[in-house]
């Protein structure tokens, strides 16, 4: 499995939740909206950023899950 993540710009407030469980791939820019270092989350990270994805308050952050042989294709 591939996990990557995305921010949703529209429906983020700038809590700064995502920052704080997840700051190995999310920083904050001086407003406090979150940056991602990189989209694609490395397996040992997985659960770090699934408790990101619930724990949003606006549901900003998405962790899209998709198998090797279909993202090759």
């Amino acid at each position: 499995m591939r996990y990557r993540l995305r921010v949703n710009p529209i429906t983020c407030e700038a809590h700064g939740m995502c920052a704080e469980l997840l700051g190995e791939i999310i920083s904050l820019d001086p407003w406090g909206y979150p940056i991602l270092d990189s989209d694609a989350v490395p397996p040992a990270l997985v659960g770090h950023a699934e408790r990101a994805v619930v724990s949003c308050p606006t549901l900003a952050l998405i962790l899209d899950r998709s198998s090797r042989a279909r993202a090759r294709a």
